[in-house]
């Protein structure tokens, strides 16, 4: 199937990336200007609009010579992280650190 079937015409809404509050989505546009946003998208969107200013209290572990931190599943959700998928930490200054999630 290449779309959806509109509720508003019943045409068919095509595969489109859309903003959902400020965030490019995937989702689906028809001609007559209803938008439809992938839900599983748009509800991680509104789950890490939810977290932003939000701090967390974590502690440090270790794995043999490494230190690890464990990240809240709220967070793992918000920002869709999984075991094995690479991110990059960046230093910011002497007592910030920075979490970048591709």
């Amino acid at each position: 199937m290449k779309g959806m079937k509109c509720v508003k015409c019943g045409g068919i809404a095509e595969k489109a990336g859309l903003s959902f509050q400020g965030v490019e989505i995937d989702g689906w546009r028809c001609k007559c200007g209803e938008e439809y946003f992938n839900p599983e998208q748009a509800e991680r969107i509104l789950l890490l609009n939810k977290l932003k200013g939000e701090s967390f209290e974590v502690t440090l572990g270790r794995s043999r010579s490494n230190l690890i931190i464990r990240i809240p599943t709220k967070v793992q959700a918000a920002l869709g992280l999984e075991p094995g998928k690479t991110v990059k930490l960046k230093v910011e200054d002497a007592k910030k650190l920075g979490l970048i999630v591709a």
